[in-house]
């Protein structure tokens, strides 16, 4: 009879929450306490030049508990989750050989969900087809787009807004490269993920409280020169409202701003209300997130307490 023999996996944590939750001081508290080494998980961290906005860990904090993934990338680049599972995998390995674990903090949970569950085996981009798609576009408008995609991929178009070119574009593009729609194609997932991960949600108890404090947080930003950061990014001239790092909350309300669109008292309206908005996001996306143990903004010495007990068992 022979032995199965069960492979320890190395472990690994994920500290996950809504933005303005608190995430960033209970990682740094936990780089004082555990043996971590911090991966962020944030979609709009990722881009230089864009740290007021982001509430981007400051020199100080980034002494204290160094983030890897961040400001790897222009605003002018796209970083898809893919892009981001690669760079993970690889800041995990390297963690983890230096006898360390990750921690991987951060609010952007489609990144968490392609690095826990693995990526469904989508086709790459084709610049032909793009192209002809976009041609298309340019000729009928997008919602003849939508109304193409809607009779191949029903799904698909009801989730896509009309006026959403990028994921429009994509979802048509990977029907007529692969035959199959992306709806199909995302219910297959990739590898598993190679580690034990202790998965954590922090957010106050009470929503009033979470949207206080991104109120503050936004109102903290504006006085901090967050006006002037984006308009840095305005004035360089190759940066437009449809590229995902100009889509970040914050930025486009104040990109809007700086083009006329609006005025200074809508957009800070518009900016307080779309991370709200944001935060409801991912609030319910870790609602329905499996083995997740909740932590209490408000409580942050039971917090670090909690994740402490739960990795040391």
């Amino acid at each position: 009879m022979s032995e199965v023999k069960t492979q320890i996996k190395p472990k690994a944590i994920f500290l996950m929450g809504p933005t303005a939750s608190g995430k960033t001081a209970l990682a740094i508290a936990l780089r004082q306490k555990l043996p971590v080494d911090l991966i962020s998980v944030d979609s709009a961290l990722i881009y230089r030049g864009m740290d007021i906005g982001t509430a981007k860990p400051d020199e100080t904090e980034q002494s204290l508990a160094p983030h890897r993934l961040i400001d790897i990338l222009d605003p002018a680049l796209p970083y898809s989750a893919a892009d981001f599972r690669k760079d993970a995998l690889k800041a995990m390995e390297e963690i983890t050989a230096a006898g360390r674990i990750p921690l991987l903090v951060g609010g952007t949970m489609l990144y968490f969900k392609a690095l826990l569950e693995g990526l469904s085996p989508l086709p790459s981009a084709n610049p032909e087809i793009r192209a002809e798609i976009e041609k298309k576009a340019a000729e009928q408008g997008w919602e003849a787009i939508h109304q193409e995609l809607a009779s191949v991929d029903p799904v698909a178009a009801k989730r896509i807004h009309p006026n959403d070119p990028q994921r429009l574009s994509r979802a048509l593009e990977v029907y007529l490269i692969s035959g199959k729609s992306m709806t199909e194609l995302t219910q297959i997932s990739g590898e598993a993920l190679p580690y034990d991960v202790y998965q954590f949600a922090i957010a106050p108890k009470d929503r009033n409280v979470l949207h206080q404090r991104i109120e503050a947080r936004f109102k903290q930003m504006l006085t901090c020169g967050f006006e002037d950061e984006v308009k840095s990014l305005y004035q360089r001239g190759d940066l437009h409202e449809d590229l995902p790092s100009i889509r970040c909350v914050g930025y486009r309300q104040m990109w809007s701003y700086l083009s006329g669109e609006i005025d200074y008292d809508e957009m800070v309206y518009r900016g307080i209300c779309a991370t709200r908005q944001l935060a409801k996001r991912q609030i319910t996306w870790l609602r329905g997130w499996h083995d997740v143990h909740w932590l209490d903004s408000e409580d942050f010495e039971q917090s670090l307490s909690t994740v402490l007990q739960v990795v040391s068992a």
